[in-house]
């Protein structure tokens, strides 16, 4: 009796799986390319380690434990955080921004009135060119002339392509047209233009932001003058880079799933949605240098059709940049020997570093041809080789 009797109490648990779990809900979102990635990821970092302390005296001799409390130092001090200031909440009541996507849709997610997880797609447009759709499908296109790249409820992008070398069917962008539609509160219609060799850092009204307060829910930063430029949408949770590289330009996209998806039947022609028509396609969805050389060779003379580059060159100076024979080191090489244009090599690999900025999962950045070999099959450069000795003989005889 005096056992039951006694005023025992049960040694309190240590929470740091749980305070762990809450951080990376707040994080797992986040994209150090979007704007206001540091205010969020700090703000998280600061609830972590108010967490921790909480559950300190329940946690003591606790390896992880000890463990997440120096992360916690470490990431506060590479991402310049201070100690004191606001912290995120999992507390899903907690009133959000309207004007900030992530916050909305997080609060909408942890309420469960969404099924769906949070997600974002990736679109990119470079090169002669070569299109990567949301759906990671990658095509080498012809579409000459404008074509619109994205139309839907919240964003559409346009882009008009100009032949590169006379004769042949491969052209590059030398224009871009984005328009930012209304959206409630947060941002009047805004319209982007870029042609070659002008690249504003404005829109076309000359500002450079979009809604009320200091936190812009829309706004345009110049990283490299008349070079590249990025637009940052926090009510859309949308992020577009735009470049001038030699005398075309580029394009990478990032969008929620949701917003990317929400469109009218009418507005089924987006290639980044579906891809190229398949009569606009240069590949035919092959993806690889043999496969879509061929079909855009000018039909001139040798020496014009082969400025100054030969397989071995080519493959040689784009492997300089792009060490992993993917199918943008493959890109790099098709529009090396159609064009001579050796800006195109830098077109692919700022490609590739705009897809490791903005797309989502790390797992599909590279892509690889023959479904998704990640070295050069045996025998390749022979094959590729006589397949073109064997394309000049029927083009040029």
């Amino acid at each position: 009796m005096s056992l039951l009797a006694c005023d025992c109490q049960q040694p309190a648990q240590c929470r740091i799986q749980k305070c762990t779990t809450d951080f990376v809900s707040l994080t797992s979102h986040l994209n150090s390319a979007i704007d206001g990635f540091d205010s969020e990821f700090c703000k998280a970092l600061r609830a972590y380690a108010g967490c921790t302390q909480r559950t300190s005296k329940a946690c003591r001799g606790n390896l992880v434990y000890h463990s997440a409390v120096l992360g916690i130092s470490d990431l506060m001090s590479q991402r310049n955080c201070s100690k004191d200031g606001p912290t995120s909440s999992t507390n899903p009541e907690v009133t959000h921004d309207p004007c900030n996507y992530h916050s909305h849709a997080g609060a909408r997610e942890h309420r469960g009135g969404d099924q769906n997880p949070l997600n974002y797609l990736f679109c990119g447009l470079f090169g002669d060119p070569h299109l990567r759709t949301f759906k990671d499908h990658f095509q080498t296109c012809k579409v000459e002339g404008a074509w619109p790249l994205i139309d839907n409820n919240y964003l559409s992008v346009q882009v008009t392509n100009v032949p590169v070398v006379p004769g042949s069917s491969a052209t590059a962008t030398n224009k871009i047209t984005i328009i930012f539609k209304a959206h409630r509160e947060c941002t009047d219609q805004k319209v982007y233009q870029a042609v070659t060799d002008d690249l504003p850092a404005a829109f076309v009204d000359g500002s450079t932001s979009g809604g009320d307060g200091d936190a812009k829910s829309l706004r345009i930063v110049e990283r490299e003058s008349g070079r590249y430029v990025e637009m940052h949408a926090r009510y859309i949770g949308t992020t577009v880079f735009v470049r001038q590289l030699g005398r075309y330009l580029t394009l990478a996209i990032r969008m929620p799933e949701d917003l990317a998806m929400s469109y009218e039947e009418s507005q089924d022609l987006q290639l980044c949605v579906n891809g190229c028509p398949l009569s606009e396609r240069i590949d035919e969805g092959q993806g690889q240098v043999s496969a879509i050389l061929g079909h855009a060779l000018p039909r001139t003379s040798l020496a014009q059709a082969w400025p100054g580059y030969t397989l071995e060159t080519a493959n040689a100076h784009c492997h300089e940049k792009m060490p992993v024979k993917d199918i943008y080191f493959q890109s790099c090489v098709f529009d090396l020997l159609t064009t001579g244009d050796a800006n195109f090599t830098v077109a692919a690999h700022r490609a590739l570093e705009d897809v490791e900025a903005l797309h989502p999962r790390k797992e599909r950045w590279h892509i690889f041809p023959s479904g998704g070999h990640r070295a050069p099959r045996a025998g390749y450069h022979l094959s590729v080789g006589l397949g073109l000795m064997c394309l000049i003989l029927i083009v040029f005889l």
